[in-house]
């Protein structure tokens, strides 16, 4: 009789090694080169401003352009990471919007911009989905939350480093060489991503016709076990809600087996929270010197924003494991008096600084807990594709950031209620989390997230399928 491997039991059971540790730092500098060309745009902005002659409140469409493709990207790429691969999809995003930032360098009006913008949306938007489904569905779930929290990570220190090269290499080179390293470095980073990243056991063992590869897989995931030549890989997936099955990729599946409520409010969290993170991102700059500040002091506080974020993405690996939804609650709850506070007139250079860190620290750690949460909530059959969908409804959030800001710069609102402006969307997400904490309770059984819901019983909830390769 051959030998059965349950692929659960095979990725849960593994110890943390050397395979997490290199599927953690490709995954990482994957964010951290998106986090860089999320960012890069609003360090060009002041040098824009000043060379084009342009009025700043136009920039508020080109601001959004990424995030108007990344909202077409992020389901489109999700798609293509439960079709064909989420390596697939994560080294394709690359090549797209390492191109597309490329040709930024030779962008001569807005509009250009905004088309190049919006292509690099496309390719931004097919990294997050399939990194967090590659991430998932590789760590063991004692470790899940915290491994792909821990990713993340990259995507704040990537986007605090225009600052640091907007200071030191614009005075010298002008704006295209942000764009230059943007476009460079995402290219360099696909090829290393096609040799180097792992394809996700649950995906290959759907496919027969890969088996070979799933077989070099586990062996190299679980060196501490014998897999035989003729071993078979069984998975146990949950099936939908009345036992209809969804076929693979299908968006109405994420509203089946009682996710009918728990998606739309997890959109709800993407929505607020991003909404407030790209106002602050895209505006900080220009405002702060506005307000008076030298360009190395506001560069020195949107980086601190960034900084607080990595802090709070490593505290919510840990609180969210533990605490589900309550974590997110609770950082975007701690953000809103210090967003406020960073426009008060007359507050002191130190006390900026503090509040800059602590609304980073808020703001980007709940955005974490969302983009960890959408990982842990979806069956692998379409998680990339959910949390593809909640990025890709996310970004009407992040696009309407910029642009509210635009509208409230161009009526002359004083600096003070725009970062009120700011704050307010995050309440909503205070709502929106808190209500999410009381559904996922009655669904897993605890505050702790899981793609398994259980009776109350314990039991596995709906009906089960197991496929065999």
């Amino acid at each position: 009789m051959s030998q059965v491997i349950q692929i659960e039991q095979l990725v849960d059971e593994q110890k943390i090694g050397w395979f997490n540790i290199w599927l953690l730092v490709w995954s990482f500098l994957t964010m951290f080169t998106d986090g860089y060309d999320i960012q890069a745009l609003s360090y060009a902005a002041p040098e824009l401003v000043r060379h084009w002659g342009i009025d700043r409140s136009s920039l508020g469409p080109v601001f959004s352009a990424s995030n108007v493709g990344i909202l077409l990207g992020a389901p489109l790429m999700g798609w293509l990471g439960d079709r064909y691969g989420r390596k697939v999809a994560i080294v394709t995003g690359c090549i797209i919007y390492g191109l597309s930032s490329l040709a930024m360098m030779a962008a001569h009006d807005l509009t250009q911009m905004f088309v190049l913008r919006a292509i690099t949306g496309i390719g931004l938007g097919g990294l997050m989905p399939n990194t967090i489904a590659l991430n998932s569905e590789l760590a063991p779930k004692r470790w899940r939350a915290t491994l792909v929290v821990l990713m993340f990570t990259g995507i704040t220190l990537g986007s605090g480093m225009p600052g640091p090269a907007a200071a030191w290499l614009v005075p010298q080179h002008g704006w295209p060489v942000l764009f230059l390293i943007g476009g460079i470095v995402p290219l360099l980073v696909a090829v290393g991503v096609a040799f180097a990243l792992p394809e996700s056991v649950k995906f290959l063992a759907k496919f027969p016709a890969r088996r070979a590869e799933l077989l070099k897989l586990a062996r190299r995931m679980r060196p501490d076990l014998s897999i035989a030549e003729d071993a078979r890989f069984a998975m146990v997936t949950l099936a939908t809600a009345g036992g209809i099955r969804r076929s693979d990729a299908d968006p109405r599946a994420l509203f089946a087996g009682g996710l009918g409520f728990i998606t739309p409010l997890l959109w709800v969290c993407f929505c607020t929270v991003l909404m407030s993170n790209y106002f602050l991102n895209n505006w900080m700059p220009l405002l702060f010197e506005d307000s008076g500040l030298s360009v190395s002091q506001a560069a020195l506080n949107t980086t601190l924003y960034h900084v607080g974020g990595t802090v709070g993405g490593l505290l919510i690996a840990v609180m969210l494991d533990r605490f589900g939804f309550v974590a997110i609650a609770a950082l975007c709850g701690i953000s809103i008096p210090f967003i406020a506070a960073i426009g008060q007139p007359g507050i002191s250079p130190g006390m900026l600084e503090v509040a800059s860190l602590v609304a980073g620290f808020g703001v980007l750690g709940a955005q974490f807990g969302n983009n960890a949460s959408a990982g842990l909530i979806y069956p692998t059959s379409v998680r990339s594709t959910g949390v593809g969908w909640a990025f890709g409804i996310g970004r009407f959030g992040s696009i309407m950031g910029p642009i509210a800001g635009g509208i409230l710069i161009a009526h002359h609102l004083p600096i003070d209620a725009l970062f009120r402006a700011g704050a307010a969307p995050m309440l909503a997400c205070v709502i929106a989390s808190l209500v999410l904490t009381r559904l996922c309770y009655t669904r897993y059984g605890g505050l702790r997230l899981d793609d398994t819901p259980v009776t109350a019983a314990g039991a596995t909830d709906g009906a089960t399928r197991t496929a065999q390769v």
